[in-house]
């Protein structure tokens, strides 16, 4: 009888385990507390433009972005390139694909907005009839995710009479100098002797990586000896910035990302409450500190820089 009793309540929380996953890949409990967990604000989906649209003709500018789900950065960074992008060439069809599968989905899920991935909007292209196509990624560097796109258009080479894909924010000394050019005009504001400004960038296991180094010198030989530049994935990391912080005779630390968009990683490991953000950890170490949550991708001379690489490549079909 025993054996019996104890079979059917082993069946009992089994038969409660399989209910709560629901037959799906994520258990129920799961998805609620996922759905519990965003309790913050992101601005009005709506007055973004996915530029999804069909009807596109014989010239297509994709401008391709990792995406954001957080949907004021989006529409003020993103969305602020693809639209310099567009005045400055209006005899193209801007259009607009993420590489992140998950934030495309929670986009959708959240708030109804439908993001093409890259392949769905190479895809529509192709159905569009679209004969010249000029890809501009919004990526800061060379990275993997620069390599991935490269090789995915490899494989939609012959669906059009020409492609060419821009470069990355910053490539060239001249991208350096600019790009140093707005950190400097930004960390201009706080220059009272007692300020650190620091850049979180998001940082790359690739060799591009070497980009915040580099951009760390172009920033100390121009005299900005206040700011500091790390990545939150990478070298330097938040203890190396800490430490070279902590090194000078300052009380009070500004935070901003050095990343096209103010998302995830701004609002979250920069900005957000959890002890080992880096606004939580710069406190910790006794600095009053500020963030500001705005992406670069929202600067005009960010977005002109992208105007200009995609100009260089389309000098490139001749």
């Amino acid at each position: 009888m025993k054996k019996i009793l104890a079979l059917v309540m082993s069946l009992s929380l089994m038969l409660t385990f399989f209910a709560a996953w629901g037959g799906s890949g994520t258990p129920a409990f799961a998805e609620e507390a996922e759905e519990e967990e965003e309790n913050y604000e992101t601005g009005d989906s709506s007055l973004d433009d996915p530029l999804n649209a069909d009807g596109i003709g014989e010239k297509e500018l994709l401008v391709v972005s990792f995406g954001t789900s957080y949907n004021d950065s989006r529409r003020m960074t993103v969305g602020g390139i693809e639209r310099a992008l567009q005045h400055a060439f209006p005899d193209w069809s801007v259009r607009r694909a993420f590489t992140s599968q998950i934030i495309i989905d929670h986009v959708k899920s959240r708030d109804g907005e439908v993001i093409d991935n890259v392949s769905e909007a190479l895809d529509r292209a192709v159905e569009n009839g679209v004969k010249t196509l000029l890809v501009q990624p919004t990526h800061l560097m060379h990275g993997f995710e620069y390599t991935d796109l490269v090789n995915e258009l490899a494989e939609y080479a012959d669906a059009f009479e020409s492609i060419t894909i821009g470069e990355p924010l910053v490539n060239t000394d001249a991208d350096f100098a600019m790009t140093a050019a707005v950190l400097a005009d930004f960390a201009a504001a706080y220059n009272d002797g007692r300020t650190a400004i620091v850049f979180m960038g998001h940082g790359t296991e690739a060799a591009s990586n070497e980009i915040y180094a580099r951009m760390q010198q172009v920033m100390t030989a121009a005299g900005y000896e206040n700011c500091y530049i790390g990545t939150v994935e990478a070298e330097p990391s938040l203890d190396d910035v800490l430490a070279m912080v902590q090194a000078g005779d300052y009380d009070r630390v500004v935070l901003r990302p050095m990343m096209i968009v103010a998302g995830d990683h701004a609002n979250n490991d920069m900005g957000g409450d959890d002890e080992d953000s880096w606004k939580s950890v710069f406190e910790s170490a006794g600095y009053e500190v500020e963030c500001v949550l705005e992406g670069l991708g929202q600067v005009n001379v960010i977005q002109q820089m992208f105007v200009r690489h995609a100009a260089e490549a389309m000098a490139k079909l001749g």
